[in-house]
């Protein structure tokens, strides 16, 4: 017989009320869930690492624990009711601090104030958030509920004014964190998606630093939730030009846009027909079923200060807790477990209660109604569609992605699972490019939807004649020209150059893609786990598929590359450029003993021309490849006569070298060291400033030839030339191309 069951002298009856407190409790644990593979089971498996040790603590601290010896009995009692009373008071006390929580001040330095998790929160903002955050207040009509205290991320895009209004403006980007989460995991994205459109996100409330207010638990259902985010979206959008939307959800986020993108849903009228795409990251393809709901709800029963000692518990250890392994995965890199620990931290416990219990369906009816969507709501889906998820997640596994490519009606085989053998990080040994993704057909431009053909050819408008002539446009299509100062010419194939010259500008932008169901899927293999939206070691990777995956199927306009061509409005060599030039170092140092990275030479320059250059580089450099597409604005012949090679590959600013690029750069550098030892002269490679095209083709030959890591390539060449590649968006499509083991399945 348990011994809260068991008969107990008179002088213990006034004790029997907290004693069936103590049952209920014991009673409730006893009904938390078992190993499972969806979200709501996940999300609250932790109770199974906990539960013997609260039932060892309640006995402990039982003070009607039955004993042979009453007078051993009451004061033992005594002492332990005791304790319990002190530690009651402790857990109110400090409850009552946490709810008035910690006043920061407004990013937007006007005055006003949220509540802060802690101190942490605020003072590891990242300067992107702080600059662009402000504390709003929202009402929803609909439910009736003001939520006064919201931080509100909003980054217009710095170049919004000039960019094609018509048919509409660029898509606003709306980030939608999930459960316990907030806007700061969205960070490593942000940094580069923030320069293709506006984006807008919000902490909901009571996370980051959002308040915690109002505190009904009414406020924080789902259909609460999409509502909110609904009114937020429609604050910011440009309404009278009809500016669509572009949904970008993480975890319980994916549900709220998939409820905000469906025509099917209940939600359907609030933003349906404004939506043109969503990306959701971990998603979640079924709501909790009637079990799971059940044991969800007898878990939020649990009082707070109660269910703060659960998590406690759970955290023991650190990055390396059960808390931090079950989100980040027991793989992750360090970095990774820290900042999985800081969230976990920053996560109110009041608030994670309101919104678990708010994401369970009502079955009153036999059906599901409200709570998270399932299979209703996602097969309505009528636009592009992105998904991704990581092999080692065991919050919302793979198979969410397959089940929702399978409510879409697509073919769910086309998934193909991560090799076994893939990791990331990336192993440290020569790459094979055709071992990522050997099917997968190149594409013209790696970030962008945009053909050649949108892109119009325009006149040269360097003033200096060169002994190479730059490849006419039909060269262009079929090859690349290697010329040699010597005379000697060598053609590579090169299928898929263009023949845009850099700084020009397209005469016309190009239109929407048609709103249309496509489907993207993307499977990060191990140790990707829910937390990859911010792990380093995939968030680069997430950035580059989403970058590519709206300027193909959604807005070619989304193109970083294209926009850089659009907002082109100067000469490559009038005076700003000269002067920008000019402040450039002109050579870096070595770079794995094979490479110098420079900026082009000038015929008229008193410090860089190539008479200058050769009498301090002579015997130090074998050779020189200039890689701009247009003629150099100096004489080659100068090289040649100091002893120094030159050889002519022409490629196009502001777009990431293509596969056949690079594996033809490579072919020309092999070819260039043929027979030459180490210690020899080392080779020269040049754009325009010797930062982002130099630097993509480097890396490249780093990591493909000299067996380096895709981020210890980068690396190498930021140290020998700072600040290393500027464009984000061609760090971004390195960590894509080069992800080993990544499986990015055909367009469904």
């Amino acid at each position: 017989m348990e011994p809260h069951s068991q008969p107990h002298p008179p002088h213990n009856g006034t004790f029997r009320l907290p004693q069936a407190l103590i049952s209920l409790l014991r009673t409730c644990l006893a009904g938390l869930p078992g190993d499972s593979k969806t979200q709501a089971d996940t999300d609250i498996s932790f109770s199974r690492f906990i539960k013997d040790p609260v039932f060892y603590l309640i006995n402990l601290l039982n003070p009607f624990v039955h004993c042979r010896d009453r007078a051993n009995t009451t004061f033992v009692g005594m002492v332990k009711l005791t304790t319990l009373c002190g530690i009651g008071s402790v857990l109110w006390i400090w409850s009552k601090r946490n709810k008035k929580g910690k006043i920061v001040a407004a990013p937007d330095g006007s005055g006003r104030a949220s509540d802060a998790v802690d101190v942490d929160a605020a003072s590891t903002e990242p300067g992107l958030l702080r600059k662009h955050s402000t504390i709003r207040e929202y009402t929803v009509p609909y439910t009736g509920f003001t939520y006064s205290g919201i931080r509100t991320f909003h980054r217009p895009h710095p170049q919004e004014q000039k960019l094609p209004q018509k048919p509409a403006p660029v898509p606003l980007l709306v980030f939608i964190h999930g459960l316990g989460g907030s806007v700061v995991q969205f960070h490593p994205i942000l940094i580069s998606l923030s320069n293709l459109a506006s984006c807008l996100a919000i902490d909901l409330p009571g996370c980051g630093l959002s308040s915690f207010g109002p505190t009904a638990w009414e406020a924080y259902t789902t259909e609460a939730l999409v509502h909110l985010v609904a009114a937020a979206i429609e604050a910011h959008r440009d309404y009278d030009d009809d500016q669509k939307v572009v949904l970008v959800g993480h975890s319980m986020g994916c549900s709220l846009a998939a409820l905000l993108a469906s025509p099917t849903s209940p939600y359907a009228h609030l933003l349906s027909q404004h939506v043109n795409g969503l990306i959701a990251i971990c998603p979640q393809a079924d709501p909790p079923s009637i079990e799971q709901s059940k044991k969800l709800r007898s878990l939020t029963a649990i009082p707070g200060p109660v269910f703060d000692l659960f998590r406690k518990w759970d955290r023991r250890g650190g990055v390396n807790s059960a808390s931090v392994t079950r989100m980040a995965g027991a793989d992750a890199d360090d970095e990774t477990k820290k900042l999985q620990l800081r969230f976990n931290q920053q996560s109110r416990t009041n608030v994670w209660r309101r919104m678990a219990r708010g994401m369970c369906p009502d079955y009153s009816t036999g059906s599901p109604t409200g709570g998270l969507p399932g299979k209703d709501v996602w097969c309505g889906l009528d636009l592009p569609v992105f998904l991704a998820a990581g092999e080692a997640d065991h919050v919302t596994p793979v198979e969410n992605v397959r089940r929702i490519v399978t409510f879409l009606g697509r073919d769910v085989d086309a998934i193909e699972p991560p090799s076994e053998k893939a990791s990331l990080p990336i192993a440290a040994a020569p790459f094979d490019p055709a071992l990522v993704d050997p099917d997968m057909p190149e594409r013209k431009h790696q970030d962008s939807g945009v053909d050649a053909s949108d892109i119009p050819n325009v006149e040269d408008d360097a003033t200096t004649g060169s002994s190479s002539p730059t490849p006419t446009h039909e060269e262009t299509e079929v090859n690349t020209e290697l010329i040699s100062s010597a005379g000697a010419s060598t053609t590579i194939s090169n299928a898929g150059a263009s023949d845009n010259v850099s700084g020009s500008k397209p005469s016309t932008a190009p239109s929407p893609h048609p709103r249309r169901l496509v489907v993207k899927t993307a499977i990060m293999p191990k140790p990707a786990a829910h937390s990859l939206l911010f792990a380093p070691t995939s968030s680069r990777i997430i950035s580059g598929l989403i970058g590519n995956f709206l300027a193909d199927h959604i807005d070619p306009r989304l193109s970083l590359a294209w926009q850089l061509q659009y907002l082109s409005t100067e000469g490559k060599w009038d005076v700003k450029n000269l002067e920008k030039w000019k402040a450039v170092q002109p050579v870096s140092s070595p770079i794995a003993k094979v490479f110098h990275a420079m900026k082009t030479l000038r015929e008229v320059d008193e410090k860089h021309s190539p008479k200058i250059f050769v009498k301090e580089w002579s015997g130090k450099l074998h050779a020189v490849v200039d890689i701009s597409h247009d003629s150099p604005v100096y004489d080659p012949k100068g090289l040649e006569e100091g002893g120094i090679s030159y050889y002519k590959f022409p490629t196009v600013s502001k777009q990431p070298p293509t596969k056949d690029e690079v594996h033809s750069f490579i072919e020309l550098i092999d070819r260039i060291r043929e027979g030459k030892k180490e210690t020899e002269a080392l080779i020269g490679v040049h754009c325009h400033y010797g930062f982002n095209r130099t630097g993509f083709f480097l890396v490249s030959y780093l990591i493909e030839k000299l067996g380096y890591r895709v981020e210890d390539a980068i690396q190498t060449f930021l140290e020998a030339r700072p600040p290393g590649i500027r464009h984000n968006h061609f760090i971004d499509e390195l960590h894509v191309r080069y992800a080993a083991g990544l499986k990015k399945a055909p367009t469904l």
